[in-house]
Order: structure tokens, then C-alpha cells, then sequence
């Protein structure tokens, strides 16, 4: 429902006469909701955008921006740069230092707003033309951008807005696995029907075999019998790091304090990290050990290095990006959150309702303002967030932040601008940097474990 009422916001850029059909098509959702999804699409366009960039047809055709054609005269003679290998990583830093900028922006700006009675919330839930028009004149202004020093400044930025969002990300697949669990498990304990019994089972199961398979093909393609001592120590650790994981989860202390944690959970963290551990080895330089999907999938296990692209680690990772931002926008704070720390990452529940004469309200319920009802037309996206917030404004556009630099270290392999040209896809940073999270992710998600049983004395309900 929140897909279509921000559809029909997009509209509004085209016109009032677009905006006013799509919106009488639409069904009403909460303002909160619409604004998320949103932004969503715009980082979304935005991420498209960038990878276009990386098409090997546009690679010729990209040597001619500015940013390339002036460089002799903004650069000096010492120092290096190669359009010619790295131009499309370079063109994916300026599409992505905008949004990121945009999103920073808009961070700094919606500090501390309370509701939606704030001087800034329309620059939050609307003028959506202007801020497309701000994000597509910007990016044509960056690439205008001298390279110089900004491509290897500009990726520090995005090596630690990255791993802060890896961090983020983690969190919401544990918040994920979470709930799906109670999901499930609740509605076997109302029902006691077998259906779902069955399919706690089997999707239990799918998980734990695809994980396994996984881990098997590491050994195989990753691994050699007399070499690749780092690779067999990644795949090996993080095996008997998910078992150990698996048996916490259904010890009788933690069953005592969490009676629906169960190897649901473990079965989606482990299969995250059998892809965290493939991901990280796939990016390693040493190109003995590290064959690549190409290598895999044919005999020849021969794969060019020296030009930027588009390989199917950074597809995967982001789609797996994706769906948590998606899970992020859409997705209502529940009881999980309080142990996976989800509280100011997902939308709280204020209890404002759109037609309180129609509901039975409690205390705490507030009606939601509906200009197009006081109008006298049926509201469509209607304001929720009167008389408080249902997520920090600030922070979210803060995470879109993060997410954006992200998406940037995914495109461009966590690769240095102007270093060796044969390190584009594939460095030890990126490696190091992906199995350090599969080793956070672990760890946060047994903390979210044993913390109730540790912590006896908080409220974790």
C-alpha cells in the first residue's frame, strides 16, 4: 500500500492533473510511511544510475567528461591517474558523493523535529521535484569535478560510511531473522496447526542446506590442497563460529528468557554469513585462491583485472542492500527491537489513526490530520505524525547516508582511485572488511541471545 501512495507522490512531479489521477486511484496510507518509500526510490534511482555508469558499452563514451578531458590541466604531472581503466568507478564516487551530500543535508536539517507541525517538515514529506531536479543538476555539476586528490579522499569517507552501514545492516538481518521467527512460531503456538509446524521445518532446513552447500563449494573453488592457508582459516572459523552460534541458540537458559528463539533464527545468520565469508574470499588478491564466479562457472579461470566492473559479488550484496532498506522504510519497530537495537533504525507505532470516529481509541491514540477530508475530498496519504514522530528524521537520513557511501565501496570493489590498476576487483580492504562482518554479525546476533539472560534485571519484552 505504501508502494502505491508513494507512487503516486512521484507523480506530483509530472503535474497536478497526474498528481490528482494517481492519487484517486491510490489507497490511503500514513504519511510516515509514503515519505520513507520515497526516499527509497529516489536512493534507489539513484544506485541505478551508478551502475549504468559501470555498462562496459558506456566505458568509451565516459572518457570524454570533464573530469577526464581536463584533467592535464587541474592535475600535476606527478601525479597518477587512469581514466581509461578506472573511469567508471571515478563517475560512481560523483553520483554517489551527491546523494550522499543530499542525504546529509537533509540530516542536519531535520534535527530535533518533534512533529509534523515543525516549520520543516514539508521540506521533509514533499517537494519532491525540487529535490530531484537539486540531485540530477548536482551530479551533472560533479562530474565537472577535477579528479586530483578527490577520488582517494572521498574514498576514506566512503570506507567508513560503509562500514558503519555493513554495521546497520547487521543489525536489521538480526532484527529480521527475529521476527520472522516470532512470526511463525506464534501463529503455530495460536493455531497448532501443522502447516506452520512444517513450515518452520522446512524453511529451517532449506537455510542449514543451502548454508552447508555453500560452505562446501568455498572449500572446493577456494581452497587449494598445499596453498590457501587464509582462505581455509575464513571458511573454517566462521564454520565453527555458525555452530556454535546454532547450539546457543537452543541451550535451556536462553530457551528460559526467549522461548521462541530457536535455530530459525540461526539457520538465516548462518546462511548471511556463509555469503559474508564467499564474498570476502571472492575479493582476495590472491588470484591463485581466488578464482571469481567466472572462473568458476567455466574452464577458463582467467578473468581481467585491469578495468572497472560490474561483478556478480556487488549484484548479490546489493540486493541484499535492497531488501534492508526496503525492510528499513516499510518495516514497524516490534518487540525484537529492543534487543536488536532497531529502536531509532525502524518506524515506531505513535497510535494516531486516520478516522478515530470509526475506531475504538485508547489513551494513547491520536487522530491523524486529514487535509483532504477537511477539504471535503477522501485523504490518501494522511498525516500521522501530528503530534509526534514515528522515527527520527534525522537519523534516517543519516543511514541513507551511510547507505549511499555503501553502495559506493560495493560498486567500485572497495577499490583506491589511482592506485594499481590491478587491484579494481579485487583487495585485500574488501576482504578484510567483509569478514570482519561476518564476525560482527555473529557476535551481535548471539549477544541478542544472551543478553536477556545476562541482563536479568532490564525489561526485554
Amino acid at each position: 500500500m505504501g508502494i502505491v501512495c508513494s507512487s503516486a507522490q512521484l507523480a506530483c512531479l509530472c503535474g497536478s492533473a497526474a498528481c490528482s489521477f494517481c492519487c484517486s486511484q491510490c489507497p490511503s496510507c500514513r504519511n510516515s510511511t509514503s515519505t520513507r518509500i520515497m526516499y527509497a526510490l529516489l536512493l534507489l534511482l539513484g544506485t541505478i544510475a551508478a551502475c549504468i555508469t559501470l555498462a562496459p558499452g558506456l566505458q568509451n563514451a565516459l572518457k570524454k567528461v570533464p573530469f577526464c578531458t581536463s584533467d592535464d590541466n587541474y592535475v600535476p604531472t606527478t601525479f597518477k591517474f587512469d581514466c581509461d581503466s578506472a573511469v567508471g568507478y571515478l563517475a560512481v564516487y560523483r553520483i554517489c558523493f551527491i546523494l550522499t551530500l543530499f542525504f546529509f543535508l537533509m540530516s542536519m536539517m531535520m534535527i530535533r523535529v518533534r512533529n509534523s507541525k515543525d516549520p520543516r517538515a514539508p521540506i521533509q514529506n514533499g517537494f519532491w521535484a525540487i529535490k530531484y531536479m537539486l540531485i540530477i543538476g548536482g551530479i551533472i555539476g560533479a562530474f565537472f569535478i577535477p579528479e586530483g586528490s578527490f577520488g582517494p579522499t572521498w574514498m576514506y569517507f566512503g570506507m567508513i560510511g560503509g562500514f558503519l552501514f555493513i554495521i546497520i545492516q547487521l543489525i536489521l538481518i538480526v532484527d529480521f531473522a527475529h521476527s520472522w521467527a516470532d512470526a511463525w512460531v506464534a501463529n503455530y503456538e495460536e493455531t497448532e496447526s501443522k502447516g506452520w509446524y512444517a513450515a518452520l521445518l522446512g524453511a529451517t532446513f532449506l537455510n542449514y542446506a543451502l548454508a552447508i552447500t555453500g560452505v562446501v563449494l568455498l572449500y572446493v573453488y577456494f581452497t587449494l590442497p598445499n596453498d590457501c592457508a587464509l582462505n581455509k582459516f575464513f571458511i573454517s572459523l566462521n564454520l565453527i563460529l555458525c555452530v556454535i552460534a546454532s547450539a546457543v541458540s537452543i541451550l535451556p537458559s536462553v530457551q528460559e528468557y526467549q522461548p521462541r528463539s530457536g535455530l530459525l533464527q540461526s539457520s538465516v545468520v548462518t546462511l548471511y554469513v556463509v555469503y559474508l565469508t564467499w564474498s570476502g574470499v571472492s575479493n582476495s588478491p590472491d588470484h591463485e585462491c581466488n578464482p571469481g564466479l567466472l572462473g568458476i562457472t567455466t574452464s577458463n579461470s582467467t578473468t581481467t583485472t585491469n578495468t572497472a566492473s560490474f561483478d556478480k559479488e556487488s549484484v548479490i550484496g546489493l540486493i541484499i542492500w535492497m531488501c534492508c532498506v526496503l525492510y528499513s522504510s516499510l518495516r514497524t519497530a516490534s518487540k525484537s527491537s529492543r534487543i536488536t537495537m532497531t529502536d531509532n533504525v525502524l518506524a515506531k507505532d505513535n497510535g494516531a489513526v486516520k478516522n478515530p470516529a470509526d475506531q475504538n481509541l485508547v489513551d494513547n491514540e491520536v487522530e491523524g490530520r486529514n487535509g483532504d477530508a477537511e477539504s471535503g475530498n477522501e485523504s490518501k496519504v494522511w498525516d500521522n505524525e501530528e503530534d509526534a514522530v514515528s522515527y527520527n528524521w534525522s537519523f534516517f537520513h543519516f543511514m541513507f547516508a551511510l547507505a549511499t557511501l555503501y553502495v559506493m565501496m560495493t560498486l567500485t570493489n572497495w577499490y583506491k582511485p589511482n592506485s594499481d590498476i590491478n587491484s579494481l576487483n579485487s583487495n585485500s580492504a574488501s576482504m578484510w572488511v567483509k569478514i570482519i562482518s561476518s564476525w560482527m554479525c555473529l557476535s551481535l546476533y548471539v549477544w541478542s541471545m544472551v543478553a536477556p539472560a545476562i541482563l536479568s534485571n532490564r525489561d526485554f519484552s
